[in-house]
């Protein structure tokens, strides 16, 4: 039997004509679905794409598993139509906080798949820097919110009323300019002692973001030195000054990945600087919305390959 979401992604390309913006479109990284469409083309036995240097074209086979693969996708619609009506996500709403890497990243294909699944439910996102977001869903301005912590760091303190469940843990990666000394050679060299930082000029986000204390800290402990003071959490910021050359930073891995600007990347020693994502929610209301969504959000999560 075919994985419905490999036929999705199919789909996916026959409409963007190329894999790179059917990624896009699905909030994949190119490598993630390229690998689903392999698996879809060895359970069918055949190719079903044709890849050119100006994209992607299906092939016989793909044609016509691509019209197969709309009348499933549409009968899944309708099926999942009619269970959340049975079970009451006919309407009504779901609030929902994100912060900004996981909301352009990771939040769009569990979107989608809510709003496949329960179209009729009112969608409101905001964001909310974390750990605001904690404290919107403890105050009732949101239904359920990601939110993230650095290690290391002090614990934030999460009210009693609110429940939260871990979903990613990434690490923290060297960022430079391309062909920087320090990740010239990054795809073979081991892992960055701290102490190579000393002396290096650090694009900093502390302290007006209070989330990376912990982490600048061990930096400033290793040597480096904070040139740029980035006022706002603002990765794509922090990229692409790295980007042009003023300094070094220490982003998410997720981030670094998915940058639009070019970069050089290096893992750091010992691993142990880490970002942890998670989703919260009131404990002591129930909310089949609100369980919908984070049942989906662990399956996005468990697919973007981080």
């Amino acid at each position: 039997m075919y994985d419905p979401t490999r036929l999705a992604a199919l789909v996916a390309v026959s409409e963007a004509g190329s894999i790179t913006r059917a990624a896009q479109r699905l909030g994949y990284t190119v490598p993630a679905l390229s690998q689903q469409l392999a698996k879809l083309e060895r359970d069918a036995g055949t190719a079903l794409l044709v890849r050119h240097h100006r994209g992607a074209r299906l092939t016989g086979a793909g044609e016509v598993l691509v019209q197969t693969a709309r009348r499933v996708l549409d009968e899944m619609e309708r099926a999942r139509h009619e269970l959340a009506r049975l079970t009451g996500l006919s309407g009504g709403r779901l609030r929902l906080g994100t912060f900004t890497t996981a909301g352009m990243h990771l939040l769009p294909p569990a979107l989608t798949a809510f709003r496949r699944a329960h179209p009729d439910v009112d969608l409101t996102v905001t964001d909310y820097e974390p750990p605001l977001g904690i404290a919107a869903v403890a105050g009732g301005a949101a239904d359920v919110a990601l939110t993230h912590a650095y290690a290391p760091a002090e614990p934030v303190a999460v009210p009693s009323s609110v429940a939260q469940e871990p979903v990613l843990v990434e690490e923290l990666v060297l960022v430079t300019a391309p062909g920087h000394a320090l990740t010239a050679t990054a795809a073979g060299a081991p892992r960055l002692e701290p102490a190579e930082l000393a002396g290096q000029p650090l694009i900093s986000m502390a302290p007006r973001h209070p989330p990376r204390r912990g982490v600048e800290s061990a930096l400033a402990r290793a040597g480096a030195t904070p040139s740029v003071l980035v006022d706002t959490p603002n990765y794509a910021l922090v990229c692409a000054l790295v980007s042009a050359g003023l300094g070094v930073a220490v982003v998410p891995e997720m981030v670094a990945r998915m940058s639009s600007t070019p970069l050089g990347t290096r893992k750091l020693a010992p691993g142990d600087l880490r970002r942890t994502i998670s989703v919260v929610h009131r404990a002591d209301e129930p909310n089949p919305a609100v369980d919908s969504f984070r049942a989906l959000l662990r399956g996005a999560f468990a697919r973007s390959g981080v």
